[in-house]
């Protein structure tokens, strides 16, 4: 068993005074790495995996539903134990990957709970081979049982792709070889260094560079990561091959019929919809993306855009910083303007040690909302550089860590929600930012910044995300065919970037290798869609919420609360709509598009 964050898009990055930056206290988890409290829970969990097989192995189909729901409940307790340890290990972890110490405990953890739940293994196989009446018959017979359903059915989906008891034991031990070129990944990232204009940086500073005003050190910063990405190119490219080639060999076994229906499966979304989503982003290019940067490329004064401009300020922006302070309110107000109740559950971030906020040398980068166990807390990371990116970073994380608070009281096997619908609180929480500090601007120069700002980011979110899973899906059909070389997957990452972004963009050389640092696609192969399915799903509510506000925050407090316990169709329904209507996306991208024509007509 592996618990991991996962990882959102890059956050900024730099070295300013920001203010007191907030650091995890992770003694909610565990006092210490060598705390006599971490030992008793390793050797509880030990022996309760050996008796929970020795007392449910083979009789699963003979339970009556009270002797079911005690087995449910024990099994959440063994994986509440063992998400615990390994959220206290993973995230002292990322606060450091270079640290040897953090490393081995990590790499040790996961060695020693992947041994000790193999005895578990069982559990879901048996549960699949359970006669359909008598699964039924379990669930109708008892209420609280009959909650776990939706966890139960979720385990279900995965029946005709289920192997032998023996082969499905030993892919869950080999599950720490997966576990090992995650980290290769991981060290290999933090530890690579960027020298721009004499100056070494890491790569959350470089990745920050390229939102720098300067042209000329936007230009330097590009040029940096492309030749450093270029320079390790070969072991990006054998995590990579080896990555899709172990998970090909995994769906060939199971008989999955395409390299996405497993991530499919695991966000309790039908592929048509997911094609759907997929078809109308890309078909929205030309009105998204390619008119909004040819606009850009007029404000900036440019006839052609390189890659170092996209993310460029605008040259009516101010560089000011924005410090920690400030960001904190400016969140909290917009929350707490939506809904008091929301701050409330998001105030204790700020006050607890649940945020790690600096960047610092060997931290992972980008930043995650991480839910640990649904007897402890979430813990956000940020690496916060005070741009006024970072401010939305924090919106969306937070949003993130509210709703894994409410979603908490439905414990471990309901309480995570599918990735699909994991994005909606934080896209919510970003839109009602974004929103208050429209509707502060002092004057239109500074409201089309914000606009701007907000297109760029809904196209980052949608446009490139859906970018990155034709990619992935690219990658993964090719590499059936063989090993690929970096060119390969060069070329696959160039075919699905012009297309993308438009014809106003050149392409300087050594951007061909930018998929290396991409860290979606080592962690959690075509998670990427989550985010344009979020934003969509978002912009349509959020149409909602504007549109008959009585009553709505109750609503979207109630479905946070859910987590994982109900479709996204019966989620949706409580507000009108329905993702898998296909004129549904359009809605969700008008929103963008609105945005762009505000801009357009500003220009008159």
């Amino acid at each position: 068993m592996t618990v991991r964050p996962l990882f959102d898009a890059n956050a900024t990055a730099g070295g300013r005074d920001l203010g007191d930056l907030p650091e995890w206290d992770l003694t909610d988890l565990y006092p210490a790495p060598d705390a006599p409290e971490l030992k008793r829970d390793l050797d509880w969990l030990e022996d309760a995996c050996k008796r929970f097989a020795e007392d449910y192995e083979g009789k699963i189909a003979d339970l009556d539903a009270d002797a079911f729901l005690e087995m449910v409940h024990r099994h959440e307790r063994i994986e509440a134990v063992a998400g615990r340890i390994m959220s206290y290990a993973g995230l002292r972890y990322y606060q450091n990957t270079t640290d040897p110490a953090r490393t081995k405990m990590l790499s040790d953890m996961q060695e020693k709970i992947t041994a000790y739940t193999t005895p578990l293994v069982f559990f879901s196989l048996e549960l699949n081979r359970v006669p359909d009446d008598t699964y039924a018959a379990l669930f109708e017979a008892n209420d609280e049982l009959a909650r776990y359903k939706p966890a139960f059915d979720r385990v279900r989906a995965m029946k005709p792709y289920q192997l032998s008891d023996e082969m499905e034991k030993f892919l869950h031990d080999m599950g720490v070889v997966g576990d090992a070129w995650e980290r290769l990944f991981d060290e290999t990232i933090a530890g690579l260094e960027f020298e721009v204009d004499g100056e070494v940086m890491g790569i959350e500073a470089t990745l920050n560079l390229l939102s720098e005003q300067d042209r000329a050190k936007r230009e330097a910063a590009a040029r940096a990561l492309g030749t450093v990405f270029t320079n390790n190119i070969r072991t990006f490219s054998r995590v990579h091959n080896t990555q899709t080639k172990e998970k090909e060999v995994m769906d060939r076994w199971r008989g999955m019929p395409t390299p996405q229906t497993g991530r499919h499966l695991a966000n309790d979304v039908e592929p048509e919809v997911v094609e759907a989503l997929r078809d109308a982003v890309v078909e929205a290019y030309p009105r998204l993306s390619h008119r909004y940067y040819a606009l850009k490329a007029k404000w900036m004064g440019l006839d052609r855009m390189e890659v170092w401009d996209r993310n460029a300020p605008l040259p009516m922006s101010s560089d000011r910083t924005v410090d920690w302070d400030e960001a904190r309110e400016t969140v909290m107000n917009a929350y707490s303007e939506f809904d008091p109740k929301m701050a409330e559950i998001a105030q204790p971030f700020f006050d607890k040690g649940w945020i790690d906020a600096a960047v610092k040398p060997g931290k992972a980068p980008g930043a995650f909302a991480h839910p640990t166990v649904t007897d402890a807390h979430p813990y956000v990371m940020l690496n916060y550089l005070g741009k006024p990116r970072d401010v939305m970073t924090l919106a969306h994380e937070l949003g993130h860590g509210v709703h894994q608070v409410l979603a908490a009281g439905q414990g471990e096997m309901l309480a995570s929600t599918p990735l699909t619908l994991a994005e909606t609180a934080s896209v919510f929480g970003e839109m009602l930012t974004f929103q208050r500090m429209l509707a502060n601007a002092k004057d239109d120069a500074e409201k089309k910044v914000l606009l701007a700002g907000k297109v760029e980011d809904m196209i980052n979110t949608v446009v490139r995300q859906i970018a990155f899973y034709d990619f992935e899906c690219k990658l993964h059909e090719a590499r059936k065919g063989g090993e690929l070389t970096p060119d390969d997957i060069n070329a696959l990452w160039m075919s699905v970037q012009a297309e993308s972004l438009g014809p106003v963009f050149d392409f300087m050389e050594g951007y061909e290798t930018f998929w290396a640092y991409i860290p979606h696609f080592v962690h959690t192969p075509f998670y990427v869609y989550a985010y344009a399915f979020g934003d969509g799903l978002v912009n349509a509510l959020y149409a909602e919420y504007r549109e008959r506000p009585e009553g709505f925050q109750e609503k979207y407090f109630e479905m946070l609360r859910a987590g994982g316990s109900k479709h996204h169709k019966d989620l949706l329904a409580p507000f009108g709509l329905d993702a898998t209507d296909p004129t549904f996306w359009h809605k969700g991208l008008s929103m963008i598009e609105g945005f762009i024509d505000e801009l357009e007509a500003m220009e008159d």
